[in-house]
């Protein structure tokens, strides 16, 4: 019998739900629990870590887990490298359900960088107002550059002080559109911004506005997960999904 762990948290992991539970199949949602109200699921779900790779193999054993798609955040890095090792460990076959990176088009004035690190020396000097549209996980990184104005956009409200001395944060859930993020760029007079890489459509639409409004963006790169060849196939599609689920060796 199949039994099927899906690490969620994307549009793609929602979407991967939806036909899985219309299938009619065995599986569990997994959220690691970053938000307060995450999207409800036509699937049993599960919220919070496992307790690293070990316990996600324990998991994997004690409920009979037969396949693990990874449809987390492509920036998960962590939680992909544990899909990773407790696969290998539990011998449980894993797939990751992965967006296309973004790619910049005509009219595009894109700073490439490998690191949040990176990203923060790529700022100017000089005073600036940044929309910082990473999420709030990395912001400590950004306090080396306390002189600049950050716009954040974020889910939850912040449950405690932030670590940047001026900050104006919006509480909002994608997907957005290209007319509201070009207003929120020039109501809060944006001059840069910082993106990660994740891909897909819901949060593209800052990138447009930015084209539109000729402003910089500093575009961080994907983190790159370690695995070896064909432990961890990319998969681009829901049927494709559906398709290793069928022949996982494949």
């Amino acid at each position: 019998m199949t039994r099927i762990l899906l690490l969620g948290g994307t549009t793609e992991a929602s979407s991967l739900a939806k036909t899985l539970a219309e299938a009619g199949a065995d599986a569990v949602f997994s959220y690691a629990g970053r938000t307060a109200m995450p999207v409800r699921q036509p699937l049993p779900t599960r919220v919070g870590g496992f307790g690293g790779s070990e316990g996600l193999a324990a998991y994997l054993l004690a409920e009979a887990i037969t396949h693990v798609i990874d449809a987390t955040h492509p920036f998960a890095a962590q939680m992909s490298t544990n899909a990773v090792q407790a696969c290998a460990a539990a011998g449980v076959p894993l797939c990751a359900f992965e967006r296309p990176a973004w790619q910049a088009g005509e009219g595009d004035s894109w700073l490439h960088t490998d690191s949040i690190e990176s990203a923060v020396s790529a700022l100017p000097d000089a005073p600036a107002r940044v929309f910082l549209a990473i999420g709030k996980q990395n912001l400590t990184q950004f306090a080396a550059k306390p002189q600049h104005h950050y716009l954040l956009r974020l889910v939850d409200a912040p449950e405690a002080d932030l670590p940047l001395p001026h900050t104006t944060v919006e509480i909002a859930r994608g997907p957005f559109d290209v007319a509201g993020d070009t207003a929120l760029m020039q109501r809060y007079g944006i001059t840069h911004v910082v993106a990660k890489n994740a891909g897909g459509m819901g949060a593209a639409a800052k990138l447009t506005a930015a084209r539109e409004l000729s402003l910089p963006v500093i575009m961080i790169g994907r983190p790159q997960v370690p695995a070896q060849a064909g432990q961890r196939p990319i998969l681009g599609s829901v049927a494709e999904v559906m398709a290793w689920l069928s022949h996982p060796a494949d």
